[in-house]
């Protein structure tokens, strides 16, 4: 796609934060909460127990045996040992287990453990027993703490002790989505950033987060982990489990989310890349979607519930263009259109208006990125970066009073104005 105005074309997006593609070439990011939780590709038929054994001998301990050695044969890098623990497993299940392996000795994991964390169900007649199972890892170099993934495993008794014959999706049990579960991952890592997917154009990803990582920190200050994991799976239906439970990314670009961590807390910050859209952006757009992006990521956007969502989404979209060669009636095309007509809006938008069936989704977003806009232009830049800050740690009408010295009446009045003059 040849280089045009912005970054792309408009479309439904759902509630989330994340950068999606206005009609009239705007970034535009959601707001949205929850973990993430996704389902495993396929149903897998679990056979019935050998006649020496029973369901109902089972006890977690007999998983917590076959857990360890397949943790053990991952983290040395043991495919024998590892495919031994599904060897009773019907074959399309195991060429998911064997796909999986591969996938994960490609991550550079630095830990790799998983424990039974409690048992689901347990099949007399099937002879089978569903156990959910918590993964921890972290990933080496970027990760400051453990992830932690829920996973399910059926397990039959064989001579010998229990064995892994399938997930539980067959039982309605479903897994957290991870990376791993999409096609033969490539991994690519650059200066600050780690890209795994199986999607094209990883390194270009690797090589816009590397230089958007400067960028950021001009803006927000050093003291954020500078560095970044992204993912980028070619299947539109991981992605979207990645984004969330019942999401469908739809035109979204990219998004900024949180995987949850072993010990609580913010959790561990992951970029999501959406296959297919991302790759129609020209280039402004995909250095202004990872500049916004990477912006949350410095300031904790994906999980902050405090700050309101205006200066979230309008910081995050003010550094993603702040170097960006694009006028402000191109960027804010819709919102433009807007004025023109003599609809300029009475009130900064509230978080209602960041919702997916918001009928001004993408004027919410060119209206909050002017907002910030015109913080720096009439005070300058790290003036909007202390009220910011300022914003997550108290009430907006005190940030607006304490850093700009203004109330919300005389702040929305000089917007109005400022829009007027900007897109007229």
């Amino acid at each position: 796609m040849e280089d045009g105005p912005g970054p792309g074309a408009g479309g439904p997006v759902p509630r989330r934060r994340a950068l999606a593609l206005g009609a009239g070439g705007a970034a535009a990011l959601l707001a949205g909460g929850g973990g993430l939780l996704g389902v495993r590709s396929g149903r897998h038929a679990e056979p019935r127990a050998h006649a020496d054994g029973a369901a109902r001998s089972f006890a977690p301990a007999d998983a917590a045996a076959v857990l360890a050695g397949r943790a053990a044969a991952v983290r040395s890098g043991d495919r024998t040992a590892f495919m031994a623990t599904v060897a009773s497993a019907p074959a399309a299940f195991q060429d998911v287990q064997s796909r999986m392996y591969g996938n994960l000795r490609r991550l550079p994991l630095d830990g790799w453990r998983e424990r039974v964390a409690g048992v689901e169900a347990v099949d007399d007649a099937a002879g089978v027993a569903v156990v959910r199972v918590e993964v921890r890892y972290r990933l080496r170099g970027f990760d400051r703490g453990d992830v932690a993934r829920t996973r399910h495993l059926s397990l039959a008794p064989r001579p010998g002790g229990w064995t892994v014959v399938g997930d539980g999706s067959s039982r309605g049990f479903r897994d957290d989505a991870e990376i791993w579960d999409g096609g033969p991952l490539t991994v690519v890592k650059g200066r600050a950033s780690l890209v795994a997917g199986d999607a094209t154009g990883l390194a270009d990803i690797a090589r816009r987060l590397d230089a958007a990582v400067p960028v950021v920190s001009g803006v927000v200050g050093k003291g954020w982990a500078q560095r970044v994991v992204a993912l980028a799976p070619a299947d539109a239906a991981l992605a979207s489990a990645l984004a969330g439970p019942g999401q469908s990314l739809g035109q979204i670009a990219a998004l900024a989310t949180a995987a949850p961590s072993a010990g609580g807390g913010r959790g561990e910050d992951r970029v999501v890349i959406s296959p297919g859209t991302f790759g129609r952006l020209n280039r402004l757009g995909r250095g202004v979607v990872l500049t916004h992006e990477l912006t949350h990521v410095a300031t904790g956007g994906a999980s902050d519930r405090t700050t309101p969502l205006w200066l979230i989404e309008g910081f995050a979209d003010y550094v993603g263009y702040r170097d960006a060669k694009i006028g402000v009636r191109a960027a804010a095309g819709e919102l433009r259109r807007d004025v023109a007509a003599g609809r300029v809006p009475a009130t900064l938008p509230a978080a209602a208006a960041f919702a997916g069936g918001s009928a001004r989704l993408s004027q919410a977003y060119q209206e909050s990125w002017l907002a910030c806009r015109m913080i720096a232009d009439r005070y300058g830049e790290g003036t909007l970066a202390q009220l910011y800050r300022t914003a997550g740690r108290v009430p907006e009408a005190t940030a607006l009073r304490d850093v700009l010295g203004l109330d919300r009446t005389r702040f929305t009045a000089l917007w109005r104005d400022y829009l007027k003059r900007e897109l007229t």
